[in-house]
């Protein structure tokens, strides 16, 4: 059996790529220490998180199907019309995720003491932000070798809004959407290459099918309309493997299987919370309305330029090499920016909550697309000139985000 410490799992890129998202975290902390300074109790979402997840877990009910006080008026701000009291867009999973760090809390949850225990329920959402950095690392770097593993995870891990996010900084912990999305598309890519080998491919693959069914229950659990992603996941497996599309369509069902049954134990297999809940869910929720709308574009836009700075150069230069130069265009490069579009357009087709979790999702996806176009210019004879741009412009970029970072206001 081969050694598992080895210098190609735990050399020196990991130890700098270990530092890089040490530095992701401490910003991300930063920002919850920001926010809790002021030692005020919990309000507003944050609260009803908490209290819908402790009533799921001291056993009062399901969270958010229904809510205990649907009637409050923050209740009525987040979920309204004829189902209120039923969250329509997310299960129960990030209610639960944000109380259960809360269960080892010894002492009663008041206000004297809320600068020590606020810290309690963002902590995995920063440990999400955390994976889903070093699942980006690996795909990266896996896809576009070192350097372009270093771009991509750069742009990660200074990048306002997933800093923002993974913190759960004055917005939805969207992160846990953006975590599952990336992990649904590319472990679904990884297990269709797989179907190459000449072995017993389902069998063989109960690993990946029980990662590609978590990822799956993660990401449509966090943000019911991302339920997109089967489908998308089934065409990546077909499209990567045509040669064995029965035992791709087989690993699918078996991995929808496994998300369904996670699925169902977010609502700790309570059946008729479950059904109800379903029932009520927005999976689709799309407006075509939208895209006939041009101060969207500019928004989308926008959020681009805010999620990651340096995209604003990074991008268009990337789109042009793209198209300007077919050695670009191939699968590495490909599948990340047609995943991003097609967020980028779910997005504009929800204009509520989860248009939101789509445009989030997709930011990493243009982080492995730009950092592979990147890194294919490296190869050039232009390679000096190419190196000292990218140094430039990742500079800029680490400076801007940490300036702004501690202009952040505290409390």
């Amino acid at each position: 059996m081969r050694p598992y410490f080895t210098r190609e799992r735990f050399g020196r890129p990991q130890f700098l790529s270990g530092l890089l998202l040490l530095a992701f975290l401490a910003q991300a902390v930063w920002l919850v220490r920001a926010e809790l300074r002021a030692g005020n109790a919990p309000d507003g979402p944050e609260a009803v998180r908490i209290g819908e997840g402790w009533k799921q877990w001291h056993g009062k009910g399901i969270a958010a199907a229904p809510l205990l006080d649907a009637q409050s008026s923050t209740a009525q701000g987040l979920f309204r019309g004829e189902d209120s009291g039923f969250d329509t867009e997310h299960s129960p999973l990030l209610y639960i995720v944000s109380a259960a760090p809360l269960l080892a809390w010894p002492r009663d949850l008041d206000h004297d003491s809320a600068a020590y225990w606020r810290w309690l329920p963002h902590l995995p959402f920063l440990a999400c932000g955390v994976f889903l950095g070093a699942s980006l690392w690996y795909v990266a770097r896996r896809l576009c070798g070192n350097t372009g593993g270093f771009v991509a995870l750069t742009f990660y891990c200074f990048s306002p809004a997933l800093i923002q996010a993974a913190a759960v900084w004055h917005t939805e912990p969207e992160i846990a959407a953006a975590w599952g999305a990336f992990g649904t598309i590319f472990t679904a890519i990884a297990v269709a290459h797989t179907l190459y080998a000449p072995r017993e491919v389902v069998l063989w693959n109960w690993r990946r099918i029980v990662l590609l069914g978590i990822s799956l229950a993660i990401a449509v659990g966090s943000q019911f309309s991302l339920i997109w992603l089967v489908p998308l996941a089934l065409g990546f497996l077909l499209y990567v493997a045509p040669v064995r599309r029965q035992a791709a369509l087989v690993i699918w069902l078996a991995a929808c299987g496994v998300g369904f049954v996670l699925l169902f134990g977010f609502y700790f297999f309570h059946a008729h919370a479950f059904a109800e809940s379903l029932r009520r869910a927005a999976f689709w929720g799309a407006t075509w309305r939208g895209f006939s709308v041009p101060g969207v574009y500019k928004q989308v836009a926008v959020q681009i330029g805010r999620a990651c700075p340096a995209l604003a150069l990074g991008l268009p230069a990337a789109l042009l090499t793209y198209a300007a130069w077919p050695r670009t265009r191939y699968f590495g490069n490909t599948a990340p920016l047609l995943v991003a579009v097609i967020f980028f357009l779910l997005g504009m087709a929800h204009p509520h909550v989860a248009g939101a979790g789509f445009l989030l999702a997709a930011i990493p996806f243009l982080f492995i697309f730009v950092s592979g176009v990147l890194a294919d210019l490296l190869e050039t004879s232009y390679r000096p000139l190419v190196a000292a741009c990218i140094l430039g412009m990742m500079a800029a970029y680490v400076i801007w985000s940490l300036i702004n970072l501690a202009r952040v206001p505290q409390g």
